[in-house]
């Protein structure tokens, strides 16, 4: 998502590239869509005095965490680098890391970025507070951070924002290059509530689930007491009151505690807490999100075999993506970098995700 600055909705569970859109009408460009354009911009941020002050050399074209690298630009090379698993139109499961072409393809592109200082030198350490610092600053065009991030801690920095789009840090449409880009979702399952098999209570225990879940309750969950914290129109529209937009005083009502209790997130309710920009483009990005790879659960012999092997792989796969991007390891090598995949025992995991994955679609079915 791009925007001078890239951000997703925070009800979508989905992630996002922002743009500053300011940078962006000074440019004279609009939000690269490609791969190509979007290396375009940078190198033009890279050149060129974005923020005005009399100095070339302190603008940083795009700050990015390395986590998000796989979500900004693994789609565009046909790659879930996210969910790591994948399965093509036939049903067959690959790890995206192990794609001897796409992935290859991936790789060299970020190195391409490093090498142009496109992509910072020290990427691997850069974190969220810098990224905020850089932006309040009027220092950075492009990041990438999940939609609330948007207004709630982007734009909102900004020294110039007046609350309005053209002042803001937006969201774009995913990158594409060889493959149709798009935006990673999040597996709706966030959580996992149960009793324990030996509870004399099972019964009980799973009524107040289910009430938990009804929608009286996730109203309340989600708004708070009719009347004190909300009022509803006639055509069933909420609105927070005054009172609820002290947070302090909202918050004693007990509306959305994190992960300890079931809940649903509400779109409505977010989006009367954001600026109408905001909820806007994140009504529009849903467009362009994708479905990860499905939650299921693992029998015990799955469990033993991806606990076992994939903590190894996972790192495996990062300290050789960081020695491929930074250029401490030749892309030459890149096939060393296979043969160990498979000595890592890839073949098992893939073999279990195979298997969890044929029996979600019979279940599908």
């Amino acid at each position: 998502m791009f925007q001078s600055k890239f951000f997703v909705p925070l009800d979508e569970h989905f992630d996002q590239m922002p743009n500053f859109t300011k940078w962006l009408d000074k440019a004279q460009k609009e939000a690269p869509k490609t791969l190509d354009e979007f290396v375009d911009l940078l190198r033009y941020y890279k050149e060129n005095d974005m923020n005005g002050d009399g100095d070339t050399s302190d603008e940083v074209p795009m700050s990015i965490t390395a986590g998000f690298l796989p979500y900004m630009f693994g789609p565009a090379f046909g790659l879930d680098l996210v969910s790591g698993f994948q399965a093509d139109k036939d049903g067959n499961v690959t790890y995206a890391a192990a794609d001897q072409e796409n992935y290859k393809a991936y790789l060299t592109f970020l190195n391409g970025l490093y090498e142009e200082k496109l992509l910072e030198v020290e990427y691997s350490s850069l974190d969220r507070d810098q990224i905020i610092e850089r932006i309040s600053n009027d220092k950075t065009g492009v990041s990438f951070d999940f939609s609330w991030a948007m207004s709630m801690m982007f734009s909102n920095v900004l020294p110039y924002y007046d609350g309005t789009k053209a002042t803001a840090f937006i969201g774009a449409a995913p990158l594409s290059g060889e493959y149709e880009g798009y935006y990673v979702g999040r597996v709706e399952l966030g959580n996992m509530f149960g009793v324990n098999s030996s509870s004399s209570n099972i019964d009980m225990a799973c009524r107040f689930l289910d009430y938990a879940m009804s929608d009286t309750c996730q109203v309340m969950y989600q708004w708070g007491i009719e009347g004190e914290s909300y009022t509803e129109a006639a055509d069933g529209t909420r609105s927070f009151t005054e009172q609820a937009n002290d947070n302090d005083w909202l918050q004693q009502l007990g509306i959305n505690p994190s992960f300890v209790f079931p809940a649903q997130q509400s779109v409505e309710s977010t989006d009367v807490l954001v600026a109408d920009w905001h909820a806007e483009c994140n009504a529009w990005q849903k467009q362009f999100v994708k479905d990860p790879w499905p939650f299921v659960y693992s029998t015990e012999q799955e469990s033993e075999v991806i606990n076992t092997y994939m903590v190894d792989i996972q790192t495996y796969v990062d300290e050789n993506a960081n020695a491929f991007i930074t250029g401490t390891k030749s892309l030459d090598e890149f096939d060393s970098y296979i043969s160990g995949l498979k000595a890592l025992k890839l073949s098992d995991v893939l073999a279990v995700k195979q298997g969890q994955y044929q029996r979600y679609l019979s279940a599908l079915e």
